[in-house]
């Protein structure tokens, strides 16, 4: 039998044995539990030529499993990778390229093609199709994954739904927040129904001003957001007028905690990738954000326990060894490069901050709609600490405090010119009033 061939018939008896489990909450990724807990790695927020990125999801999937990356959600807008689709080759910039590099790479008997109206498609593999040839217990786990994408007039509300079951069309609402909740709604809706464990987060706030911190706060069950996506124009920063995102999650963290009496929410990093064949700023491109989470076996079972704890910290390039929260410290550990600097900023609001706020205004006097102007009480550096170990101990007045980790080095390819590596580690919250 020749190489090819052989390839070919391997790949169709692992498909054929792998379709009845591949799409449930452990399925083939079921191991036995490890003696301890570990870290790993992952991106929830990535797109293919399923919906508006430009390359097959099977060679995505490889870039990331070929870095070691753990596991990986292809999150494509209001559409999950099943059924049937096809893609017309010229309707993408790099769609020659695209398929040419799919060709050499898989192979005349794997890719499908077909001309339709003198011009050539691609059927896309379904996800059941394709999962078998990366997902491997222990080392490698693809998820299914959706973004909700909805909308409040012409501001964009987006709301990633990891280890999804069913697709979630969006549900829309009369204003930002019921658009928001709607969707969360739908979310654990499916969850309690179907038994398998999911879970929402809300993507790019920033992105076309689309949502602000008062908005967000109100949102229940919302327990995850997007405070770094490697998108170039999503705002991570913010501008003269609008809120970072950093500072809408101190913001949001102290008003759910001593004010509308909501759970915290955690701060995720992703990739938010579409582009595949040029990498440069102002390009979405792979390797920008992600998530290290810490669970005893690699099933989205116990990676969504783990990240429902906190037990999970975000980065853009520093990579941590260990991260210990309790509620009376917040302790990391870096592992640090030659040359590289470190410098921790625990962050966090105390007890008895001032929470006068003020609307941002526009030329005429009018409140616009924009996250508020808050004091420097919240969200305040409460101790900085140089080097590669970093600790804080509690005083007993924080409502809440949280680890960034800022370094000297700057990020290759970051989203924007003159980023640096940096990780943020999810809050401890100590308590209210």
């Amino acid at each position: 039998m020749k190489m090819r061939a052989l390839v070919d018939w391997v790949r169709v008896v692992v498909v054929v044995g792998a379709i009845a489990s591949a799409n449930g909450g452990g399925g083939s990724q079921a191991v036995a539990a490890e003696a301890q807990a570990r870290w790993w790695k992952g991106n929830l927020h990535t797109h293919s030529l399923w919906s508006d990125g430009d390359d097959y999801p099977e060679m995505i999937t490889e870039w990331y499993k070929q870095r070691g990356y753990h596991f990986l959600g292809i999150s494509d807008h209001n559409i999950l990778q099943e059924g049937e689709k096809w893609v017309t080759v010229s309707s993408n910039k790099f769609g020659t390229e695209a398929l040419r590099k799919y060709l050499a790479r898989h192979g005349e008997n794997w890719v499908v093609r077909r001309e339709e109206k003198g011009k050539t498609q691609v059927q896309l593999k379904p996800l059941v199709t394709y999962r078998p040839l990366f997902d491997e217990p222990g080392k490698f786990l693809l998820l299914s994954s959706e973004e909700i994408t909805d909308k409040y007039k012409t501001g964009p509300i987006h709301i990633n739904v990891t280890n999804v079951r069913e697709l979630l069309k969006p549900r829309g609402g009369s204003n930002v927040v019921e658009v928001m909740q709607n969707n969360i709604n739908a979310v654990f809706e499916q969850r309690r129904r179907t038994g398998q464990p999911m879970f929402p987060h809300l993507n790019h706030p920033n992105f076309g001003w689309g949502v602000t911190a008062e908005e967000l706060m109100q949102v229940r069950g919302e327990r995850f957001f997007e405070v770094y996506n490697g998108h170039p124009t999503v705002h991570n920063e913010g501008d003269t007028n609008h809120a970072g995102t950093e500072r809408i999650w101190d913001i949001v963290l102290t008003r759910r905690l001593t004010e509308l009496n909501l759970e915290p929410v955690f701060g995720l990093a992703t990739d938010d990738s579409h582009h595949y064949h040029t990498n440069a700023v102002g390009k979405s491109n792979v390797g920008r954000g992600w998530v290290v989470v810490r669970a005893e076996t690699l099933t989205p079972a116990a990676l969504i326990a783990a990240m429902e704890a906190g037990d999970f910290y975000s980065s853009n390039g520093v990579e941590l060894t260990d991260v210990k929260r309790d509620k009376t410290r917040l302790a990391l550990t870096i592992r640090g490069e030659p040359g590289v600097t470190y410098q921790t900023q625990f962050i966090g609001t105390r007890k008895g901050f001032d929470p006068k706020n003020q609307p941002v205004r526009g030329p005429s006097g009018d409140a616009l709609r924009i996250t508020h102007r808050y004091s420097a009480d919240v969200g305040a550096v409460l101790a900085e600490v140089a080097g590669t170990e970093a600790a804080y101990e509690l005083k007993g007045d924080e409502i809440y405090v949280r680890a960034r980790v800022v370094s000297s080095k700057l990020k290759v390819n970051g989203s924007v010119a003159g980023e640096r590596e940096m990780a943020w580690t999810q809050p401890v919250v100590t308590g209210v009033k």
